[in-house]
């Protein structure tokens, strides 16, 4: 499957840019250790795996690319927007708190933790990536490719397992960069998440054969034992 290499790189490399910029902006500084750590490990891990699905499981790779879809479904379109949006204000929050105005003070030793969960996160994201050729940014049956139920893996365990990595990225982040109001804000963004979550279910049981059954088998969407 040909891939655009133009247009991938291009993504990443705006997506770093534009990263950087909500970050650094609003610091009013660009000597902030936190924030340049917390770029590094991420966009490592973004090309690290980028490279992964071109090497090895490219449709998904092309899948992922896309940032629209005629078939996405409606409800998606303004929750995939609600959740962009609520990203940039956080990446917007978080420097005007933690260096700007320096409102938080978080520990070093939680700041460790938030690398800790950060590198769990990615882990996470990689396993899901390896069990699940199907794992499109947008809510829809992909049919062209013969999408089928994936119980393997970290879907053993929940029915959601990139949303899980995504739980521990959006713990994570706020820690690392020392702002107690975008772990506030991350609360928010979990909530959106997890309706999303919810409706990706309602989507899958109704058109996706097989994924009903799936669902008696894994009870829980994000956390084991908790939801």
């Amino acid at each position: 499957m040909k891939i655009n290499l133009s247009l991938l790189a291009g993504q990443i490399i705006f997506l770093f840019l534009v990263f950087a910029l909500l970050l650094f902006l609003p610091a009013g500084t660009i000597a902030w250790p936190a924030a340049w750590t917390f770029l590094a490990l991420f966009f490592v891990f973004v090309i690290a795996i980028t490279i992964w699905l071109y090497q090895y499981n490219p449709g998904l790779l092309k899948e992922r690319m896309k940032v629209a879809s005629p078939d996405q479904k409606a409800l998606d379109r303004v929750l995939f927007l609600m959740l962009q949006f609520g990203v940039v204000a956080w990446l917007i929050l978080m420097p005007l708190d933690a260096v700007r105005f320096q409102w938080s003070q978080v520990p070093l030793v939680l700041q460790g933790v938030g690398t800790i969960l950060l590198l769990c996160s990615f882990y996470l994201f990689f396993i899901t990536f390896r069990e699940n050729s199907y794992l499109s940014p947008l809510l829809r049956i992909q049919q062209e490719r013969g999408q089928t139920v994936v119980s393997s893996g970290p879907y053993r365990y929940v029915r959601h397992p990139m949303y899980a990595g995504a739980l521990l990225w959006i713990i994570g982040t706020p820690l690392l960069l020392g702002s107690w109001y975008g772990l506030l804000w991350a609360l928010l963004l979990v909530a959106l998440m997890g309706r999303r979550a919810v409706v990706e279910e309602h989507m899958l049981r109704a058109e996706l054969q097989g994924y009903d059954s799936y669902m008696s088998k894994v009870k829980y969407r994000l956390i084991p034992y908790v939801w």
